[in-house]
């Protein structure tokens, strides 16, 4: 490893206190269903409306092996007359909800790294969501956490956080700044359609930091040295979001439900998981490292068959469950910031010249891949 190289010397994860079961779940969405159908039977019998179908907490684990979530609020999610978090505005005067998840986060990453507020020149937040447009995000964590320099917001859906680790990266050889963080704080239950039998159970909230360094300024034992970064995006409306400033400007398609999350899964899982493993592939060829030098694929959490499908074709072979380890069954999808939990939670097993690959993908479509070695 190289002196001058740049390495990840921390990580932080901020976890809500409130979480939700399949069972939960499925049961508000079931209730949801009966009110709705109830509601409109003379329609449904008409041929005028389609009738709701029902759902399971073991249909919702076997086609995502997701079983349960955190989030921010789950009054309102578990309303059936709601399925929506109740989260209060809060005075310009305080701390947004989204910056007080990514200040915890990064003191942790802080923390980790053995750095202080003072070590670190700029801030990147990127997530799926941001809670407004201006002023940045990223620049209230900022303030909050007493960092001088910059910080900016980006948004590249479920791979901002690598995205982000390359614009790190590239700050920071290009001398812009000593350090950086990472930061994807992730309220996806505020984006989530829970009326919509294919999707209502898929996200999560969350919140991770990632702190980059040089090497040289670097005080923990074994970092991971980041060996090269690969962003990669394709035009796609298979996973599609088009809430915005100008739906105000269109009252009459204001509150459609293609204001929220939507997807064509089949597709998306055709077309990504092909694209995600020929990169990382080529990813590894072009740097030299075999397949069986690659430890670990901490891989975004979105769907368990996705991602077993992408580790076999990298792999060859069916992954052990520590090759490519699964955080979804508790967190859900957390967008961005679900290979980040991975790496946070399944690192520390690795040896010096161990390798790994961060990966992210999603809309767009996008797809970030980060080559990792152990110091």
């Amino acid at each position: 490893m190289s002196d001058s190289s740049i390495v990840i010397s921390g990580t932080g994860l901020y976890t809500p206190k409130q979480k939700i079961s399949n069972a939960e779940l499925v049961d508000t969405f079931n209730q949801y269903v009966e009110n709705y159908n109830q509601a409109n039977s003379a329609q449904i019998a008409a041929g005028e409306l389609e009738k709701l179908e029902s759902s399971s907490a073991e249909f919702v684990t076997k086609a995502s092996g997701i079983n349960s979530r955190y989030v921010m609020n789950r009054t309102g999610i578990l309303d059936p007359d709601r399925m929506c978090p109740i989260l209060p505005e809060r005075p310009d005067s305080e701390m947004s909800l989204q910056c007080e998840m990514a200040v915890a986060a990064a003191q942790q990453a802080l923390t980790n790294a053995n750095k202080t507020p003072a070590d670190v020149d700029a801030v990147i937040v990127g997530c799926s969501n941001l809670q407004r447009a201006y002023p940045a995000i990223s620049i209230e964590v900022q303030q909050a956490l007493g960092i001088e320099g910059f910080a900016f917001d980006m948004n590249v859906a479920c791979s901002s956080a690598t995205f982000g680790i390359q614009m790190a990266v590239d700050t920071i050889r290009n001398q812009s700044a000593r350090s950086v963080l990472v930061i994807s704080p992730e309220i996806t239950t505020g984006h989530l359609n829970f009326t919509d039998r294919d999707s209502h159970f898929i996200f999560g909230d969350v919140a991770t930091a990632v702190l980059l360094e040089d090497r040289k300024t670097c005080t923990i034992n074994q970092p991971f040295e980041i060996v090269e970064t690969k962003l990669f995006t394709q035009f796609s409306n298979n996973i599609r979001n088009n809430f915005g400033f100008l739906n105000r400007a269109d009252e009459a398609n204001a509150g459609n439900p293609d204001k929220l999350f939507r997807q064509n899964g089949r597709k998306v899982f055709k077309e990504v998981c092909p694209a995600v493993a020929a990169q990382i592939s080529e990813q590894l060829q072009r740097n030299h490292v075999s397949v069986d030098q690659i430890k670990r694929l901490w891989l975004h959490q979105a769907n368990i068959n996705m991602n077993q499908l992408i580790s076999r074709k990298i792999l060859g072979r069916d992954p052990e469950p520590e090759e490519a380890p699964i955080v979804l069954d508790e967190y859900a999808n957390t967008s961005s910031a679900g290979s980040i939990i991975a790496f946070h939670l399944y690192r520390d097993d690795l040896v010096a010249g161990d390798r790994g690959v961060i990966c992210s993908f999603g809309a767009g479509y996008s797809i970030g891949s980060v080559l990792v070695r152990r110091c």
